[in-house]
């Protein structure tokens, strides 16, 4: 993402299988030949205008030795003010290992041509970047924030040359630890916060950050960002940050990685969350349906969020017991569900609960989807009122949503359930929503 005066700027690439799987996702395919880098823009964050090919495959192969099945991808983009060229960064699978590209254009949309690679980044361990995004500090100077090419247990920011962002200086490793991934950089009141994910794939994970005063560190002891535990960063990896600097206050939204078909979420879009701070500690709002006044900085949860989390059982990519975010007593995830890739299967005695801290007051409906012929009530409890339930029933072979209203949150906590004492019952897709 890229600032432009009140326009967002939107890069990202655009590979041959895409709209073909969109267009049908039950079609899937591995067509990862690159068509081109694509701009999208928007004043609102909401509403946004395709601006064209930033580059394609023809205008890279002029520049470039490319094939097909050349890869491309990991994209940024920087404004430098010097030569007043913006500037798109990003991977190119050269010989014999991943480069760094430059290419530069007069406009934010467009289009853009090649300047050149280049194949090492001194300092970096194995020569070039694993997991890369591009960090704009609001002194105008741009980065690098990247994981090494091979082995990922190291984290660098790498300064662009200031005078004209077309090439990566030597590197500074912020990092050294476990195996990390999905790296983007954000500033929140003069500080810098470095995060990044599980080294596991297209799983969800949950959300490290360490945090520095200075951009090249030294950098704080990693942590896991607040309310990315129980439900693995709203079921994504890190992807990118933005800030929203508003008239009233600066909101950083988390962009979150959420690849397609992986965790029974279809196209995968990007699932955007606002971050809320208690003093530098930032914290992931789960919402599943928000807005925000891009001119003012503020937002609001929306009328239909869902305030339980990881509700399908979808967070944890595969088979597990308890689910992220959930306690049981017992039961397992089973394959035939309501929707996504598992379902909760409760059987004899058992339960699946979860406990929700820091609700708005106010009040909510609880529902589920259940299938089975055993016995069993949903419940709501610990709300500041006497507790409900209702029975939960479900087809023998045919999902039915079960509904338990009229739950008046006074405490801003609320505990809720499904619990079978015979027989077995699979339940899927929670919601709870505030009426």
């Amino acid at each position: 993402m890229l600032t432009v005066g009140n326009t967002y700027y939107w890069y990202g690439v655009n590979y041959a299988g895409a709209a073909t799987y969109a267009a049908n996702p039950t079609n899937q395919n591995s067509n990862t030949n690159f068509v081109a880098v694509t701009t999208y823009s928007s004043t609102d964050l909401a509403t946004w205008k395709f601006e064209g090919n930033a580059l394609t495959y023809a205008s890279m192969a002029a520049k470039l030795t490319m094939s097909s099945d050349t890869w491309i991808g990991r994209v940024g983009a920087a404004y430098n003010a010097t030569t007043k060229k913006y500037v798109i960064i990003g991977q190119y699978q050269g010989t014999p290992d991943t480069q760094q590209f430059f290419a530069t254009s007069d406009t934010p949309n467009g289009p853009f041509t090649v300047n050149g690679t280049q194949a090492t980044i001194s300092n970096v361990a194995n020569n070039n970047c694993g997991d890369q995004a591009i960090f704009n500090d609001d002194d105008g100077q741009a980065y690098i924030l990247c994981s090494s090419l091979s082995g990922r247990s190291n984290i660098y920011v790498v300064p662009l040359r200031p005078a004209d962002f077309l090439a990566a200086q030597p590197a500074t490793r912020i990092y050294n630890g476990s195996g990390r991934e999905g790296n983007a950089m954000f500033k929140y009141n003069g500080r810098y916060y470095a995060c990044s994910s599980d080294l596991h794939g297209w799983n969800a994970s949950h959300s490290y950050c360490i945090s520095a005063t200075t951009v090249l560190g030294p950098y704080s002891t990693e942590t896991v960002m607040g309310n990315t535990d129980l439900d693995f960063s709203h079921v994504t990896q890190t992807g990118l940050f933005l800030t929203v600097k508003g008239s009233t206050q600066s909101t950083v939204v988390f962009g979150g990685d959420r690849w397609s078909d992986f965790a029974g979420n279809g196209i995968g879009y990007n699932q955007w969350m606002p971050l809320t701070f208690e003093g530098s500690a930032p914290s992931m709002q789960s919402l599943s349906e928000w807005s925000i006044n891009a001119s003012t900085g503020t937002w609001s949860v929306g009328p239909g969020n869902n305030y339980a989390l990881n509700p399908s059982f979808e967070a944890d990519r595969v088979a597990t017991n308890p689910p992220a975010g959930w306690q049981t007593s017992a039961g397992a995830d089973v394959t035939t569900t309501h929707s996504g890739n598992f379902a909760w299967q409760l059987t004899s005695a058992s339960s699946v609960t979860q406990t929700l801290a820091s609700l708005p007051n106010g009040t909510y409906t609880l529902s589920v989807w259940a299938r089975g012929t055993g016995t069993g009530t949903l419940q709501a409890k610990g709300f500041g009122g006497s507790d409900l339930s209702t029975a939960l029933a479900g087809g023998a072979s045919a999902w039915t949503q079960v509904k338990l209203s009229g739950i008046a949150v006074s405490n801003g906590k609320c505990q809720i359930s499904a619990a079978t004492t015979a027989g077995t019952v699979s339940v899927d897709d929670f919601a709870l929503l505030k009426n």
